[in-house]
């Protein structure tokens, strides 16, 4: 690249569009393959000083942290009957990405040694539809450093709000009684408050503050509600529910509109199978229903799963009966639906007989709530070393079938082929895709090694995880020694 290029300069993105959940379209700006490189060495350079400043209550974009770390503080924050924060300022930001100022931006990176090439990545311009347009402000949506100029862009949004924090052996970002909470993901956030004047006081100076940096609040997603009423944050819809009793209890249940979203694409992906077989269906359908459940599994989701799996059997009996319409119902049950799954008690399990690979159903998900982290702890702290790696141990991975998740921490996350990571999770999983794509990545990079050993008369045979790359180095040695 060096070699063969003259001097470097920024060159402009190309403009794509993708669908938003709303029905429009989300603009995305893709650099060059050399701008990517150069930006990713940037970013490299710039996360571990901010991430040692960023405000303990976010979280988009950020290293060792993901949605479920702020619905958690949610959580902590608005339950119990003692709670006193019940009003919510549900805040969204119009077009964050595309309106960032430059000029506040570069003041906040300060003397930052790679400044001026970031100053170029923002003016660099835009081709859309093969003509060229200038950018006066915002920073591009799909370029790598992009989340991380947000994230700088809206550094301070606590403190404007009038979050303050008190040392506290119970915690190291401890709420100062009296004002709000904040918790932000990328441009949403929510911020909890005593009642709704201070609410709205809230909002009006976030608008105050927002406007030096360019941005402004999104007025059909913004809104000011009751607790009691709900809102919905990060595809959770979040609701405290009062008995005759009057004692309340939060629930934080999976959103409508992603179920609803959902049960369309299960729907979709059966219809778009037809006239294949039960295997494919199998592959097509089994990192979907891994991806989603594990992205809910840590809230009040067991009769959403449940429902689910309903429509999920419903979808796949129906399948059956369009591939055989000349079998009766009880053939089609019982060539497609059996006990695949030995270690369950279930009959109805969807399943291909030739190859012995089953639908996971959204139930077989555990619900267990998940620990936040640390709000000032950083993954590029070296005093934090042993946080970090006992964080790693105690990961849960939902996605993964017992039998695997059994030997990673049998293995405690380690490669006996390389001695290294088997999973690289420093950016987790943020959303039900990334979930899925998390396990497909995983279905191909992990294999299982199954070794006899002869002891004391007796073979004893075991498994244990490798990369697939050490898998294959493994069998061929292990070939040529026998030959």
């Amino acid at each position: 690249m060096h070699r063969h290029t003259g001097p470097w300069r920024a060159r402009p993105v190309k403009r794509v569009f993708i669908p938003k959940s709303n029905g429009r379209q989300r603009p995305l700006g893709i650099p060059v393959l050399v701008d990517r490189a150069q930006q990713a060495r940037v970013k490299n350079a710039l996360e571990p000083e901010w991430e040692a400043r960023f405000e303990p209550r976010s979280y988009g974009f950020r290293p060792g942290r993901r949605c479920q770390d702020a619905i958690e503080i949610i959580f902590k924050t608005l339950c119990g009957d003692r709670t006193q924060r019940r009003w919510i300022l549900d805040a969204d930001l119009a077009g964050a990405f595309d309106h960032i100022d430059h000029g506040h931006l570069l003041e906040q990176l300060g003397s930052f040694p790679a400044r001026d090439m970031i100053a170029d990545w923002l003016s660099a311009g835009v081709i859309d539809r093969g003509e060229f347009t200038p950018t006066e402000e915002g920073t591009p949506q799909g370029g790598v450093i992009s989340p991380v100029m947000l994230n700088i862009a809206l550094h301070g949004m606590e403190h404007a709000a009038g979050v303050r924090y008190r040392n506290s052996a119970r915690s190291d970002a401890e709420t100062v009684p009296g004002c709000p909470v904040l918790v932000r993901y990328a441009d949403d956030y929510v911020a909890m408050c005593y009642s709704r004047e201070q609410a709205e006081q809230v909002k009006a100076e976030l608008a105050a503050w927002l406007q030096p940096r360019g941005l402004r609040f999104n007025e059909d997603k913004t809104r000011i509600v009751h607790v009691e009423d709900g809102f919905s944050f990060l595809g959770f819809d979040i609701r405290r529910r009062v008995d005759r009793q009057g004692s309340g209890k939060l629930f934080i249940t999976p959103s409508k509109e992603s179920v609803t979203r959902l049960r369309k694409r299960l729907s979709a992906e059966v219809r778009s199978m037809h006239g294949a077989n039960a295997a494919a269906v199998v592959f097509r359908l089994n990192p979907i229903i891994r991806g989603w459940s594990a992205y809910h599994s840590s809230v009040v989701s067991g009769r959403v799963f449940t429902g689910l799996d309903h429509h999920v059997w419903y979808a796949t009996y129906r399948w059956a009966r369009r591939a055989h319409p000349n079998k009766s119902r009880g053939w089609v049950a019982t060539r497609y639906f059996g006990r695949f799954n030995t270690s369950r008690r279930d009959r109805w399990v969807f399943g291909d007989r030739d190859s012995g690979a089953y639908l996971t159903k959204f139930s077989w998900t555990k619900i267990v709530r998940h620990v936040p982290v640390r709000g000032g702890a950083s993954p590029d702290d070296p005093a934090l070393t042993d946080y970090w790696a006992d964080r790693r141990g105690k990961r849960r991975f939902p996605s993964l079938d017992q039998h695997t998740a059994r030997l990673l921490r049998a293995q405690r996350g380690f490669c006996p082929g390389c001695g290294d990571y088997l999973l690289h999770v420093d950016h987790e999983p943020t959303d039900p895709r990334e979930w899925e794509q998390w396990f497909m990545t995983v279905r191909r990079a992990l294999r299982k090694q199954h070794i006899v050993e002869r002891v004391d008369g007796q073979d004893r045979t075991f498994y244990r995880l490798l990369h697939a790359d050490c898998h294959r180095r493994v069998t061929a040695e292990t070939a040529s020694t026998q030959q």
